[in-house]
Formats: C-alpha cells, structure tokens, sequence
C-alpha cells in the first residue's frame, strides 16, 4: 500500500496496534500490521525482558514502544518523586472511600509492597530509561502519550534514526507536537478508551490535517473507535495515513485482559463506555462500573485525586478487584473495569490478534472496492 506511514515503519498495511500485552505485538506484526508495546509499567530491566521475548517470536518483523511521559502532573518539577513519598499525600478519606466501595462488595484490599525507592507512576527519567534500554532492540517506532514528547526523547529517535510519534486530541495541541519535531501523528477521537479528549474522531482528524497544513509534512494515525477495515479506509479518505488501533485488541485471545473483562466487552454496547478520572485523575475513557459510578456520581466520593496519586488508589483496588472476581465473587464483577473506547459495542466474539488484522484486510479491501464501484460509470 503506498502511505508514508509504510515506508517510515517498514510495513505493507498501515495497522498500528497498541498493547500492553507481548503475544499480541507479536502477533499483530506478523500478520502484516504494526504492533506497538506500552511500557509504562515497566523498568529497564524488565523492558529488556519483554522485548528480547518479542524480538524471539516477531519473525524479524517491525514493531515499536509506547511509554507515558505526561506534561502536565501534579508533582511537574518535582525531583526524585518515589512512591513512597507520594503515599502521605493520599488522604485518608480517600482511603476509606476505597476500602469501603470494595468491603461493599466483599473485596479484601490488599496492598502490595512497594520498594522505597520506586519512581512514582508515570515517571519521566524512569521512562527515559526504559527507552534507552529499548534502543539495545531493533525497535521501528517510539511514542508518547499526554503531552509533547520532552526532548530527550525526541533527541533519543533522531539519534537512533526512529520515528516519534505522539498522541493529540484536538488542532492546537497538533500544531504544538508538529513544532517540537514529532514525526508521526497519533490524532485521537474521544472514542478512544484510555485518556482522550472530547472532540470525536471524525471531526478531530480533518480539524489537525488542516491545522497542520502549511507547517510540516506530518503523517496522521487516526485513532478512536476503529475497530474495523471498514472504518479505516474511512480514515484514510479524510486524509489519514494509517491507524492507531487499541481496544479492538482487547477482546483477543492473547490480551492481556481478564476473561471477565472479556465477557463484559461481548456484553457491552457503545454505550456502556464513560470518561472518568477515577483511575489515573485524568479523563480516561473506560468501562462503566460499580467503581466509575461511585466514583463520579456517589455523594459520599472525595473525588479523584490528580495524577499521578489517584493511580496510588486504584491499582492496588483493581488487582484486588480481578482477583475475587476471578474466585468466583459475583459482587466483584460489578466493579471490574479497564480502559476500552466506544467501539467496544463493535466486538461480539474473543478472536486471535491474526484473525483480527485478516478482517481489517479484508473489510479495507470491501470498503474499497465498494468507493470504486460509486464512481464506476
């Protein structure tokens, strides 16, 4: 397929699949796409792990990272921020707030051990770090989410001779991304699940086309919502080079969800989707839940705290959480959530990440064939 999005990243079809799990990066890029690692969980030495696994099992095919390095945190400027030394700014009444929500429906919280010396979530030098050990691999793509990328990392890809790509979701924060040097545009919808903003997908992608228009020549991911070929080549006749794709892999065989989640994905309509804070403390589209619910409409909530120390609540919660649910807790299954975007109420079925890039394939080519055929005399 001619689009610069295959020449910069060595593919045939310009598929870009986000996950948090290995075996679907691997097998996103075997089948002819692009998968993407996010790594915002890991340290440098398990990054390494994790790639040298992919780069065992991908066939030599290309493939790239995805780290989150926000612009805008609570604790922005702040130098050596650990954990640790985040924990005393978590209320107690959010504390409680938690404790009780999950007691309610008879969840134990836990909470795990934490070395003194962790970076808090989402750390910027931690990430940079993860990068560089990302670099000993033959990675094709680094991306970024929640703000401009900072320059090391943009330094870090002209260096090694690999594209940046950063996420957008709206024209000004475009312009910006185009200024500092990104090379690639991932142009997000407020369908998207994880953090995304409020303008959707079919008007955000031509808005940045145009913003763009006249600055630099830079090519555009469309995300938010496409869970099919047929919406992709709808992308691509606005003017996108290719997509960005995450919660239609969500729903796979070899993701790294739950099988509740799963099962609650096959339930879903697009409806049943809410952007909430209630997980990181920034808008985060996710699965409507027991736990968003209280969190954003119960009078009793104190309210998300900002990033990165809601993340402090939640994950302890969520992992206690999914395990009664998978013991068999039924309560705890109406609190089992996880970032995915309206097009979930597109997914009827758990397939593998294959035959998931065999139907973008083949639905593109329909939708195609189905445009010649309009202009056809």
């Amino acid at each position: 397929m001619k689009s610069p999005i295959c020449d910069m990243l060595g593919i045939d079809f310009p598929l870009v699949a986000f996950s948090h799990c290995r075996d679907v990066v691997v097998a996103v890029s075997r089948a002819g796409g692009f998968g993407v690692f996010g790594a915002a969980r890991h340290s440098p030495e398990t990054i390494h792990q994790e790639l040298q696994w992919i780069d065992d099992h991908v066939d030599g095919k290309p493939y790239g990272l995805d780290v989150l390095i926000p612009e805008n945190m609570a604790t922005a400027g702040e130098k050596n921020v650990t954990w640790k030394s985040l924990e005393s700014r978590v209320s107690q009444r959010h504390r409680d707030f938690t404790r009780d929500l999950l007691e309610k429906h008879g969840v134990k919280l836990t909470t795990a051990d934490v070395a003194q010396d962790q970076p808090q979530p989402f750390d910027k030098e931690r990430a940079l770090a993860v990068l560089e050990a990302a670099f000993r691999h033959p990675i094709r793509l680094i991306a970024n989410a929640l703000g401009v990328p900072p320059t090391e990392m943009i330094d870090m890809g002209k260096q090694h001779g690999v594209p940046v790509a950063a996420l957008v979701g709206a024209r000004e924060h475009a312009v910006r991304q185009v200024t500092a040097g990104v090379d690639i545009l991932v142009v997000q919808g407020t369908e998207a699940g994880g953090h995304c903003g409020e303008v959707s997908t079919m008007v955000v992608v031509p808005e940045v086309l145009k913003a763009i228009k006249g600055i630099r020549d830079v090519p555009v991911l469309a995300a938010g919502g496409i869970m099919t070929g047929r919406q992709m080549a709808a992308c691509m006749a606005m003017g996108a080079a290719g997509v960005w794709t995450g919660s239609v892999w969500l729903a796979t065989a070899e993701a790294e969800t739950t099988e509740i989640f799963r099962d609650k994905m096959i339930e879903a309509s697009s409806r049943d989707t809410v952007r909430s804070r209630g997980r990181t403390g920034k808008p985060a589209r996710q699965l409507r839940s027991a736990w968003t619910e209280a969190w954003d409409r119960s009078p009793d909530s104190p309210g998300a705290l900002p990033m990165p120390l809601q993340t402090l609540v939640s994950r302890d919660a969520f992992d206690a959480i999914d395990r009664a649910a998978a013991a068999g807790n039924p309560r705890a299954r109406e609190l089992v959530s996880y970032f995915v975007g309206q097009g979930v109420g597109l997914v009827d079925s758990v397939k593998s990440a294959g035959a998931v890039v065999q139907e973008f394939k083949e639905d593109f080519a329909d939708a195609v064939e189905h445009m010649n055929a309009l202009l056809a005399e």
